[in-house]
């Protein structure tokens, strides 16, 4: 079962990753973002992290449940900041803020779950 955890953990670091670098690549583009990326990021992040939290359950691991709900909330937010992105940058209307919400809500997701223990 070590094994399937390390696996989906290294899922889950490839969908920050996914996020984080597209975010730090395009930051100081005005339009035009390529969210491919930051949305099958978002989506393997919310996927993996409950899968993260399902095995870590039906293990020894002890579970933060406050932690987890914390981080669900903000990785909601930044799946649906994508989608805004994507929605408003497909209409021509300025998606920028979207994009900017959705970077920094991942890196704010990466802190939390570095420094709270």
């Amino acid at each position: 079962m070590d094994f399937v955890r390390l696996v989906v953990l290294a899922l889950h670091l490839m969908g920050m990753a996914a996020i984080l670098g597209v975010f730090a690549v395009q930051l100081r583009q005005k339009d035009g973002f390529g969210i491919g990326l930051l949305l099958g990021g978002a989506a393997t992040q919310l996927i993996t992290g409950i899968a993260l939290v399902g095995i870590a359950e039906m293990g020894d691991r002890d579970v933060n449940y406050f932690k987890i709900g914390f981080k669900l909330a903000i990785t909601l937010i930044v799946a649906v900041a994508a989608v805004l992105t994507w929605w408003k940058q497909r209409k021509g209307e300025n998606a920028k803020p979207f994009f900017h919400a959705a970077g920094g809500l991942a890196f704010v997701n990466l802190l939390v779950a570095v420094f709270w223990r």
